[in-house]
């Protein structure tokens, strides 16, 4: 299954996230994801495992053509030479020549550097480093400036986004404006899958309460990148496509929604 970007590009709707893994360990998670089934990667440059990647990527002989890599540009190389170098000390570091996706890891507005960082990635895309561009955590107000400031606008924007912070306000701008959206802590961190919604759903489907919230996540046609750095959860997470859910579940899971369901940092008010 793939999201179609508005550059005509394709992206695998499931990959692995690879926040929280060590370098050391992320080339060995990474062999083993592709050859479960994984044709998509999304790592990060302040996660510090981009060499472990690349080394992942190597081992596992799969041709690079065929594996969707995403990393993307930290906060404090916003600005356009220094995501310009931040991009290239990337590639070296996964071994590659381009990456599929390059994103701005987070508006960081208190440092008001994210136009001209946008600038550097429609720079890169021009130059074949980076396929596609987009970008990771922006609010509308953030996306309406780099494309009124620009021209161009983001295929993706990656946010928060999980059954109890469902952002459709969000995800109907970025339908409004032919944005995918990519869903990261798609599982809650996990808080969700005692949910007893998410529980019940998942014993009348005959699945883990985790197949269940990623399918959720790929029936409202959402990029998805579940991480898990435990191999039996690799093949667990990708065994979603046998299945989906009906209009009963998803109506459920709707229900979860909440105001307050935010996890992790706010993007206007976060520090860094």
């Amino acid at each position: 299954m793939h999201i179609v970007f508005n550059d005509g590009r394709k992206i695998p709707q499931l990959g692995l996230g690879l926040w929280q893994t060590p370098s050391d360990g992320a080339a060995d998670i990474v062999a083993a994801a592709l050859k479960t089934g994984y044709r998509h990667l999304d790592t990060a440059t302040v996660y510090g495992n981009e060499a472990g990647v690349g080394r992942g990527i190597e081992a596992s002989d799969i041709p690079r053509a065929d594996v969707f890599v995403t990393t993307k540009v930290w906060n404090d190389a916003q600005g356009f030479d220094s995501t310009m170098r931040a991009c290239r000390d990337s590639l070296s570091r996964l071994r590659l020549d381009y990456v599929d996706l390059y994103l701005v890891h987070w508006p960081a507005p208190r440092l008001n550097r994210y136009v001209e960082t946008w600038r550097a990635l429609i720079r890169l895309r021009e130059e074949g480093l980076a396929k596609s561009i987009g970008v990771s955590n922006f609010g509308a107000e953030h996306i309406e400036r780099v494309v009124g400031e620009t021209g161009v606008t983001p295929a993706i924007n990656q946010i928060e986004l999980h059954p109890r912070f469902q952002q459709r306000e969000l995800r109907d701008f970025h339908k409004a404006h032919h944005i995918a959206t990519e869903s990261w802590a798609p599982l809650g961190r996990t808080q969700i899958l005692d949910d007893p919604v998410i529980t019940e759903i998942a014993a009348k489907h005959k699945r883990t309460p985790a197949q269940i919230v990623i399918r959720w996540h790929l029936d409202e046609g959402l990029v998805v990148i579940p991480k898990t750095q435990r191999r039996e959860r690799l093949g667990e997470n990708f065994d979603v496509f046998g299945f989906s859910l009906d209009a009963e579940d998803r109506a459920a899971i709707a229900g979860l929604d909440r105001s307050d369901g935010r996890i992790g940092p706010d993007p206007m008010t976060v520090a860094f």
